[in-house]
């Protein structure tokens, strides 16, 4: 497995880790009333690396199979 495969699922399980941090996080501060506790968009960046990953994967396997 090359090195854009591989990561693709590792970037996709660190994204969901993060962003399951990020709601308790959020729980947590909504039931000691704090209002509105500041959030990161961690899905869009995730998606966005991943996209990157796949653009890397098939240029990578387009090349390697041509030559």
């Amino acid at each position: 497995m090359c090195m854009f495969c591989a990561a693709i699922p590792a970037a996709t399980a660190a994204g969901a880790a993060w962003n399951n941090k990020q709601n308790e996080a959020r729980r947590q501060a909504e039931a000691a009333g704090v209002q509105n506790p500041r959030t990161k968009p961690i899905m869009p960046i995730t998606a966005g690396v991943v996209i990157l990953l796949l653009i890397g994967s098939i240029t990578y396997h387009t090349l390697t199979f041509r030559s």
